[in-house]
């Protein structure tokens, strides 16, 4: 039921603004109306703070969307990483990279290190950094991303997931070297990094220096042209140590053995 204050006008108003796909002006034009006579503020200031309104709420939920889209595994932020238990790790530089100048620059970041260590969490932390100043990122494990693309090619659909991953900003490769690939998913791989050299960022975590990459990419030759594009202008991010995950479950293991010896 239209409510009594509404006039004519600012029916057709809110029917218009609906049309022209202007959905928070049209919601917030009677409440900002409103404060604007109390604050005696003219119909510029008025207009300027119900655009701003639109443009904030098309923002918020763009950015939702981006997120939704990068399909990351869990919301990971750099808040939430430890840097005292990884020295390692160059806290300045991954700060400087948060700002996202690597995207601009179309430079890669390799993470390096032991398993349960912490590359995933720097890399959707960054990746998620990346979706809050408007980037495209997609988020992949790459056996999945290799399962993908052999589906893909098999179905005759390849042209189409590579133009997806060409209209990217940022690229996650997840776990490169936990399973070795076949040939064909090693050369798969090889295409989506040579089509993005240069062209977008790519991130990739890794438990295997580079010297043990062709147990995983199949040949040193595909291995070496591999490394030669990730590796240029690349930023290198090494994490140490023991699993968080293996530290976490030793924890649990002896609190649970110190409560059942005071319990006895």
């Amino acid at each position: 039921m239209t409510n009594k204050r509404e006039t004519k006008v600012t029916v057709l108003i809110k029917h218009h603004l609906k049309q022209l796909r202007l959905p928070t002006m049209a919601s917030e034009c009677d409440g900002l109306a409103d404060q604007a006579a109390r604050d005696n503020q003219d119909h510029l200031a008025y207009l300027l703070k119900l655009t701003e309104r639109e443009l904030i709420e098309r923002e918020r939920k763009s950015a939702e969307r981006r997120l939704k889209a990068a399909r990351f595994p869990a919301h990971k932020t750099l808040d939430q990483f430890d840097f005292t238990a990884q020295p390692s790790v160059n806290k300045p530089l991954v700060a400087q990279l948060a700002a996202g100048d690597y995207l601009t620059n179309r430079e890669n970041i390799l993470l390096v290190g032991p398993s349960g260590t912490g590359k995933s969490h720097l890399a959707i932390s960054l990746a998620i950094n990346a979706c809050s100043q408007g980037k495209r990122v997609r988020f992949w494990r790459v056996t999945e991303l290799i399962t993908c693309l052999l589906e893909a090619k098999e179905e005759r659909q390849l042209l189409r997931i590579r133009n997806q991953l060409a209209k990217l900003d940022l690229l996650v490769l997840d776990e490169l070297g936990y399973v070795p690939a076949s040939k064909a998913g090693a050369e798969l791989l090889f295409d989506v990094i040579a089509t993005a050299y240069e062209r977008n960022s790519i991130v990739v975590t890794t438990n295997l220096p580079f010297e043990n990459w062709p147990e995983v990419l199949g040949n040193q030759r595909l291995t070496g042209a591999a490394l030669d594009r990730l590796t240029h202008r690349c930023h290198i991010i090494e994490t140490k140590g023991e699993s968080y995950r293996l530290k976490d479950a030793k924890r649990r293991s002896t609190n649970s053995k110190t409560a059942k010896k005071k319990s006895a």
